[in-house]
């Protein structure tokens, strides 16, 4: 049963607060009644309310006294103020300092219902909304883009560091290296966290839209324009606009956005009336800015605006020591998604997809792992379960495969070539963490650090 909505009454006259509490309560409200404002501000102290009405006049702390301390220690909880002298100067005062309403007695109850369930439901939206915002930043947090190699580490300090700053960004790396999720990661925490996060993908909308797409249009601009409409910089003012694909924009909004990144103001397609806007630009793409400067296809000065602070997203392929992290994520989460919470991944697997090169990246594997587990009715995802591509990967051991040829064979090199193979293999079992490979292995921690430096094997 939903709990009911707390209302605190403020009042000094007895009658008005019976009548009032009388007709809340029969509303489905919860009522609690003060008689001063010295009253309602210890009751303020011991328990939260969804709602306030506080008459105007009252004998100490007056109502506006009490809207005030509301609005700085509770901002988010409507406040209604009811008075018998009404006054234009009140009401303005009032209104300006935070009340979502001002209504004067004898108060029209139809009228007060009204507003009652208008104040509850913005509590209730607001609340809703800082309650999502809290999941989403949290959703964007550092430590849940997964990655514990030393590439993706420097990926991290980068980001740590550019959070605080307005500088633009640009993000490079192929295709499905996750260049939106790190955008969202730096602006969900950033000052510009509770602003709008708006994307758009430049390469997705036909090149004679995108210009009003990204700034507008006023009615009649051209001939589908029926209505004025906000574009995706409007929208985004305050937070931050992520342009992605950004080498695929034409030349003639290339002149634009770099106008826009120098002035902070921008013109509706169709119009000459200069919009004011405060955005943090973060633009992402794929291919090589620099060569697309060379061919004339990318504008310079603008390439230089945007490349303030690069941020580059490794391969998939260049950081392999993150592969058995990030298989058991998607297949945990995939597995939850398909009621399947129990599905796990094989060591033949995971062996087999640190072989993989992953041309899509990480999209590719997300993918993969999702369609495995759809065609799979085991709760293990073994090796011959993968696609093709990817099951053929799985190395031989040389532990089986090694001969002695009439030339001879050398020991030494076979034997570290063993070597090499085993503590690869315990690192992928370990998830990367040398302490747990050490122990599949049998050895001292300090005896497999030694072995790895001698030996060459990169510490993805």
């Amino acid at each position: 049963m939903p709990q009911k909505s707390q209302i605190l009454l403020v009042d000094d006259e007895l009658e008005s607060c019976k009548t009032l509490s009388l007709l809340l309560g029969q509303a489905g409200y919860s009522v609690e009644i003060s008689h001063s404002g010295e009253q309602a501000l210890a009751a303020i102290k011991k328990q939260p309310f969804d709602l306030i009405i506080s008459d105007l006049v009252l004998p100490g702390i007056s109502g506006i006294d009490i809207l005030k301390q509301v609005k700085e220690d509770y901002p988010d909880t409507c406040v209604i103020l009811i008075t018998g002298k009404a006054s234009t100067e009140t009401a303005v005062e009032a209104m300006r300092e935070g009340a979502l309403d001002y209504i004067t007695k004898p108060f029209n109850v139809e009228r007060l219902k009204i507003q009652v369930a208008k104040a509850l439901e913005k509590n209730r939206l607001v609340l809703e909304n800082k309650y999502l915002r809290q999941q989403l930043h949290g959703r964007y947090r550092f430590d849940n883009i997964i990655g514990t190699s030393q590439a993706m580490q420097r990926v991290f300090k980068r980001m740590e560091k550019v959070t605080g700053t307005d500088s633009t960004i640009l993000i490079l790396g192929a295709s499905g290296t996750g260049k939106e999720l790190v955008a969202r990661a730096i602006h969900y925490n950033s000052p510009r966290k509770d602003k709008p996060f708006i994307a758009i993908n430049c390469g997705a909308i036909p090149a004679d839209l995108l210009e009003s797409e990204l700034f507008g249009h006023v009615r009649g601009a051209f001939t589908s324009a029926f209505s004025d409409k906000a574009g995706k910089f409007e929208v985004a003012h305050g937070g931050t606009i992520f342009l992605d694909e950004i080498g695929n924009m034409p030349q003639q909004l290339q002149v634009k956005l770099l106008r826009v990144l120098q002035e902070h103001e921008f013109e509706r397609v169709g119009s000459s009336q200069k919009i004011q806007i405060d955005i943090r630009l973060i633009s992402a793409t794929n291919v090589i800015l620099q060569e697309q400067v060379k061919t004339g296809q990318f504008r310079e000065d603008l390439y230089y605006r945007l490349n303030v602070i690069p941020i580059h997203l490794p391969p998939l392929k260049e950081r392999r020591g993150d592969i058995p992290q990030l298989a058991r994520f998607f297949g945990e989460k995939i597995g939850k998604e398909m009621n399947r919470p129990q599905i796990s991944i094989g060591a033949d697997a995971i062996n087999a997809m640190e072989a993989y090169d992953w041309p899509g990246n990480v999209r590719e594997m997300e993918n993969i792992i999702e369609r495995t587990i759809a065609l799979t009715d085991s709760p293990m995802i073994k090796c011959e379960d993968l696609p093709s591509d990817i099951s053929k990967k799985l190395p031989e051991t040389s532990m089986t495969s090694t001969k002695i040829t009439r030339e001879g064979t050398d020991m030494n090199q076979v034997i570290s070539d063993i070597e090499r193979e085993m503590i690869q293999q315990a690192m992928v079992l370990g998830n990367g963490v040398k302490a747990r490979a050490a122990d599949l292995l049998k050895i001292n921690r300090t005896t497999l650090v030694e072995k790895i430096k001698r030996l060459k094997i990169e510490n993805n």
